[in-house]
C-alpha cells in the first residue's frame, strides 16, 4: 500500500508538538514526563531551604525540548512544566500566569500573520495539550481543580488525569473517575473529550474515541525504574505485594495516553488548537479592536462576522501601510546619507586638487 505524501513529508521533516503539565507537587507530574520521554527530561524538586519556607511559592513556566521518535516519525516535543502550581494558598496568580503564557503564544502567531514578510524560521510554540494532574483523594474535584480547568479549557485542549492512581484500589478508582466526570459535566467544563461525528467519521475512529472518552480521566502511574519480571524488562513501581507495570493497561492508563499524545491524536490535537481555540482567541482580539474603534467613533459596538473579516483585512492593510512608510523613511535616509557622502567626496576631491595645484606651483618656483 503506497504511503500518503503527507505521511512521507512528516517522516522526512518530523513533527513538532507541545504539551503542558500542570499539577501540584507530589501528584506525579515530573515522573510522568520522564516516563513519557523515557529519559530524565525534568528534575525532581527538592524541598526549599528553611529560610525561604515563609515565602509564598510562585508558579514558574519552564519549557523543555526533547527529540523523540514514534512509529518511525521524528517528534520535536516541547514539554512546558509548571512547578509551584497549587503550592500557594491563593492560586489566582498561578491561573493568570498559565493563561498568560498560553495567550502569549497566540499573540505571537497573530503578530506573525500580520507581517508582510513571514519569518521562515518562526517557531509555533502554541500548547496543543494540557495534562492536568488531579491528586488521588478519592473524593471529588477540589475548587482549584474546577477553577483551573474552567479557565484553561477555552484556551487549550485540557486532558484530566489522576496522578499516582496506584494509591487507590480498583473500586475506589472507578468511583473516583465517575465523580470527577460528574463534576466536569455539572460545572460545564469543556475538556477535550475525544469528539467524533457518527455521520462523518469511520467506525474505527468512533470506536477508538468512544473507548478513550470512557477512560476519562486517565488513571496514571509513572515510573523511572526498570525491573525484570517473567523474563521481560518492565517499567514499574515495586511494592511489598508486587510490581505495578506502567505499560500494562490493567495497571495504568499511561500507555494509552502516551499513544494518544505521540501517535493517534497528535495531529487532531494540533488541528483543534488551530481551528478552534486559536480562532476563538483571534476573534476575541479582533472584536476588542473593532469595539474600541467603534466606541471612539461613537458607533454601535455590536458587529457581524463579516465585519470581523473586514476588520482583519483593515488591520493587515494598516500594517502594510506602516511597513511601507518605514521603508520610505529608510529609503530617504539612505538617499540623504548618499548625498552627504557624495558632497564630502566632492569637497575632498576639490581640496586634493587645490593641494596638488599648490605643490605644482611650489615646485615651479623652486625650479626658477
Amino acid at each position: 500500500m503506497p504511503v500518503p505524501s503527507s505521511r512521507r513529508k512528516n517522516v522526512k521533516k518530523g513533527l513538532s508538538f507541545t504539551i503542558m503539565v500542570v499539577g501540584a507537587s507530589g501528584t506525579g507530574r515530573t515522573t510522568f514526563v520522564n516516563t513519557l520521554c523515557e529519559t530524565d527530561v525534568l528534575q525532581h524538586q527538592i524541598n526549599g531551604a528553611p529560610e525561604t519556607a515563609h515565602m509564598e511559592p510562585e508558579v514558574r513556566i519552564k519549557p523543555v525540548q526533547v527529540e523523540l521518535e514514534e512509529d518511525g516519525v521524528r517528534i520535536s516535543l516541547t514539554v512546558v512544566d509548571t512547578p509551584g502550581f497549587g503550592d500557594a494558598v491563593d492560586g489566582s496568580s498561578a491561573f493568570s500566569e498559565i493563561v498568560g503564557y498560553l495567550e502569549r503564544q497566540y499573540d505571537d502567531i497573530l503578530a506573525e500573520e500580520s507581517r508582510i514578510k513571514r519569518n521562515p524560521r518562526f517557531r509555533d510554540n502554541r500548547v496543543h495539550a494540557l495534562i492536568y494532574f488531579i491528586p488521588p483523594t478519592g473524593h471529588a474535584l477540589r475548587e482549584i481543580d474546577i477553577e483551573l480547568m474552567r479557565r484553561l479549557s477555552p484556551r487549550v485542549n485540557v486532558i484530566p488525569v489522576i496522578g499516582k492512581a496506584d494509591s487507590l484500589t480498583v473500586t475506589e478508582l472507578r468511583a473516583f473517575k465517575q465523580r470527577i466526570m460528574e463534576d466536569i459535566e455539572h460545572y460545564d467544563i469543556p475538556i477535550y473529550n475525544f469528539p467524533y461525528d457518527v455521520e462523518e467519521d469511520d467506525e474505527e475512529v468512533i470506536q477508538d474515541n468512544s473507548e478513550l472518552r470512557a477512560m476519562l480521566p486517565f488513571a496514571i502511574v509513572g515510573a523511572e525504574d526498570e525491573f525484570q519480571a517473567h523474563g521481560h524488562t518492565i517499567r514499574g513501581r515495586r511494592y511489598p505485594w508486587g510490581i505495578v507495570n506502567v505499560d500494562d493497561p490493567s495497571h495504568s492508563d499511561f500507555g494509552r495516553l502516551r499513544t494518544v499524545l505521540l501517535s493517534t491524536h497528535l495531529t487532531e490535537l494540533k488541528e483543534t488548537v488551530h481551528d478552534h481555540h486559536y480562532e476563538v482567541y483571534r476573534t476575541e482580539k479582533l472584536s476588542e479592536s473593532v469595539n474600541k474603534d467603534g466606541s471612539r467613533a461613537g458607533l454601535d459596538a455590536s458587529i457581524l462576522p463579516e465585519d470581523l473579516a473586514n476588520q482583519s483585512v483593515r488591520l493587515k492593510e494598516e500594517q502594510l501601510r506602516k511597513e511601507e512608510e518605514k521603508l520610505r523613511e529608510i529609503e530617504l535616509k539612505v538617499q540623504r546619507e548618499i548625498s552627504e557622502k557624495r558632497q564630502e567626496l566632492v569637497a575632498k576631491e576639490e581640496s586634493l586638487r587645490n593641494l596638488e595645484s599648490r605643490l605644482a606651483q611650489a615646485q615651479h618656483a623652486e625650479a626658477i
